[in-house]
């Protein structure tokens, strides 16, 4: 008897394929129709399922991975939930070096994936011995068998992009797509999905989405590395410290920053409004478009992708905590911070 079971054989054949939903509140007053691709429906909740999954399928295809060796990257907590996933399913062990930046939510997501932690101190230089890019290094020079990942220089972070987000936006969109807005952290998102949608549409505009505090912008407008850009800052997986390979500076128009108490409060609002429960970086990017539309960047009948990469449960001791925000200094006053009624 044959079965016709609606099935699948694993959580990594769900990676992909996410959705792309129309912005219609929050946008209702801007030129321009707006879309969300919604990378926390992937099964790990984030766009970094791509690269870790194509990642370790290269190096298996290569010989260079074996049931039981260990797999180390650095992550400011996303990629190294997708890595641990992935390694789980493939039967690897996993190491992963850490921000200290990264929320509690993230690293205790990290551990309950059966994942090794190492907490490392997120405002020192990237090549301090403290830094997560210099323990990764260190733990695979000590480890034998173990495959670093190394996804800010990895050229397969990008090709994951443009293997799969690119082509995915430009089929849902049908070639239609005038804008894309993407937060650049590694850069591979941004990068790899350029890359595609340009080969198709080479007039598409790509705006990338820095932190104040990190030195993308400048470098991509100067080809200059200002370590004077370099101040610490709370959004997590935006911006860099350093110059990331993965990042492909020619295939980006222009940069626009944005702060992170203005990227708190878009992030709260796409939930309010929008009813996608979203993190700190989809609030980044959304943000962007805001000032975007302030400075007259987009006309009717553009259409705008705005890549939202992950999904709010990671920040719920951050952006969705009221106490957190208030620390921050995010609210002005106590009114708004919104009130929770105990039933006695």
């Amino acid at each position: 008897m044959k079965e016709n079971l609606q099935v699948f054989d694993n959580v990594l054949e769900l990676i992909g394929k996410t959705p792309l939903i129309k912005l219609n509140k929050m946008t209702s007053n801007f030129d321009g129709d707006f879309y969300a691709k919604v990378e926390a429906f992937n099964p790990g909740h984030s766009s970094k399922d791509r690269v870790a999954l194509h990642i370790i399928e290269e190096a298996e295809k290569k010989g260079i991975l074996s049931p039981g060796d260990t797999i180390i990257e650095t992550t400011s907590g996303n990629t190294g939930f997708s890595v641990a996933m992935v390694s789980i399913i493939k039967g690897y062990e996993c190491i992963l070096a850490v921000s200290s930046k990264s929320s509690a939510d993230k690293i205790d997501m990290l551990k309950s994936m059966g994942a090794k932690v190492y907490v490392c101190p997120a405002h020192v230089k990237a090549d301090d011995p403290r830094s997560y890019y210099q323990v990764a290094k260190r733990l695979h020079e000590e480890i034998k068998g173990s495959v670093y990942i190394n996804q800010y220089f990895n050229q397969l972070n990008t090709d994951s992009h443009y293997n799969s987000t690119g082509p995915e936006i430009w089929e849902q969109t049908e070639g239609q797509i005038t804008h894309l807005i993407a937060c650049s952290g590694t850069g591979g998102t941004i990068s790899g999905t350029a890359k595609y949608l340009k080969e198709q549409n080479p007039n598409v505009k790509v705006i990338g989405v820095d932190a104040y505090g990190s030195v993308l912008k400048k470098y991509h407008e100067t080809k200059e590395f200002d370590e004077k850009e370099i101040y610490p800052y709370r959004i997590e997986g935006l911006g860099k410290n350093l110059i990331p390979s993965a990042t492909d500076f020619d295939v980006i128009d222009k940069f626009i920053k944005v702060t992170d108490e203005e990227s708190a409060h878009t992030a709260r609002e796409i939930s309010r409004t929008e009813g996608l429960f979203v993190g700190y970086t989809s609030g980044a990017a959304m943000q962007a478009i805001k000032q975007l539309s302030a400075e007259g960047e987009f006309k009717k009948g553009d259409k705008v992708v705005v890549i939202f990469p992950d999904h709010g449960s990671r920040y719920m001791s951050k952006v969705y905590s009221d106490k957190w925000m208030e620390e921050q200094g995010f609210f002005d006053s106590k009114t708004e911070i919104e009130a929770i009624q105990y039933v006695k």
